[in-house]
C-alpha cells in the first residue's frame, strides 16, 4: 500500500516528564493525545501508534504535511515542543499497523527534524510545489543508509531563526 506516514517527536519529553512528574506528564500527554486526534480528523489521518510520541498515516503527502505544520504550531499552545517528519513510500499492511522502509524512513527522517520543524522527504516534492509551498532550508541528509532531500515546509507568521517564511495553504 502507498501511503504518506507522519512521525512526531515531543522534544525534551523525557526531561519534562521527570520535571512534572507521573501524573503530570499524563495530564499533559493525554492533552497533546487529544490535540494531536483533532487535528488527524481535521486532516484525515488516521492514528497508527502513539509509542514514541505519534505515527500517523495519510493518502498522500499534501494533508500530511498541513497536519504535521498545525501539530507542531498548536502544541506550543502546551508549552510542548515537537519535531515531525513526513515520508511517502510502499508500506506493509500488518492487521491494523503498517510497516516496511517507508515507515522506518519517515521516523528517521522526524528524527533529524528540529525543535518546531516539519522536515519532508524528496517524495513529498510535488506535493509541496502544488500547494504553493516554500521551503526554507532544504538540506541533504542520510537516514539509516539512504540519502536525499529534507525540507521543511513554511506558512506566515511563523518565525524561526530569525526569517519570515511565506504563507501556504490549508
Amino acid at each position: 500500500m502507498l501511503a504518506t506516514v507522519l512521525f512526531t517527536d515531543l522534544v525534551g519529553s523525557t526531561e519534562r516528564a521527570a520535571a512534572l512528574g507521573g501524573r503530570g506528564w499524563r495530564d499533559l500527554l493525554a492533552r497533546h493525545h487529544a490535540l494531536v486526534r483533532r487535528e488527524l480528523g481535521r486532516y484525515r489521518g488516521v492514528e497508527v501508534d502513539t509509542a514514541g510520541d505519534g505515527f500517523c498515516r495519510f493518502d498522500g503527502p499534501a494533508r500530511a504535511i498541513a497536519c504535521a505544520r498545525a501539530i507542531v504550531d498548536r502544541s506550543e499552545e502546551l508549552d510542548l515542543e515537537v519535531r515531525a517528519g513526513v515520508h511517502t513510500g510502499e508500506c506493509e499492511v500488518i492487521g491494523e499497523k503498517i510497516a516496511g522502509l517507508a515507515v522506518v524512513t519517515g521516523a528517521r527522517i522526524s528524527a533529524l527534524a528540529v525543535s518546531g520543524e516539519v522536515l519532508v522527504s524528496g517524495h513529498g516534492e510535488g506535493s509541496r510545489r502544488g500547494l504553493g509551498l516554500l521551503v526554507r532550508r532544504a538540506r541533504r541528509a542520510r537516514a539509516e543508509g539512504r540519502s536525499g532531500t529534507l525540507a521543511p515546509p513554511c506558512r506566515r507568521g511563523w518565525v524561526t531563526r530569525s526569517r519570515l517564511c511565506p504563507q501556504w495553504l490549508r
